[in-house]
């Protein structure tokens, strides 16, 4: 390989195109094509279809998340032990409902509940508090 001594520049001194070849190419923004993204859409199209096919059109967003309680009412929770008596656990004469490990962090007061359960739960609500301890129950927050 041939080692270029002196610079590119001395060279093309004095040459009317300067290496550009036409003397219409390197003169002002002509055959530019507009500026930065300009004409994606239109005399651009085929760079915009080959290496930026996400640049146009809509994608959506992502929604925030929200810390969501998971609550379950009195109601549900008579419902609850009527379909899986196994979620129940007897000790020393009282029925225990644990409630965290079902997954519910909340216990609200719609609803009726009949029989004095002992419910362990992260949060109550002072209706769920007062109807539970109403019939007998008790409320163990955890």
């Amino acid at each position: 390989m041939v080692v270029r001594r002196r610079k590119k520049v001395r060279k093309q001194r004095g040459s009317r195109t300067y290496g550009w070849g036409s003397q219409k190419k390197h003169r002002g923004k002509g055959s530019k094509g507009g500026k930065g993204k300009a004409g994606m859409h239109k005399h651009k199209w085929t760079y915009t279809v080959k290496y930026e096919p996400e640049h146009f059109g809509k994608r959506g967003f992502k929604r925030p998340i929200k810390n969501v309680v998971k609550a379950i009412n009195l109601g549900e929770i008579e419902k609850l032990v009527s379909k899986n008596p196994d979620v129940v656990k007897k000790e020393n004469g009282s029925q225990i409902i644990d409630l965290t490990k079902l997954g519910y962090e909340k216990v609200l007061g719609k609803g009726k509940i009949s029989k004095p359960y002992v419910i362990i739960a992260k949060k109550f609500s002072e209706k769920a508090k007062q109807k539970i301890e109403v019939v007998g129950g008790k409320v163990i927050e955890s």
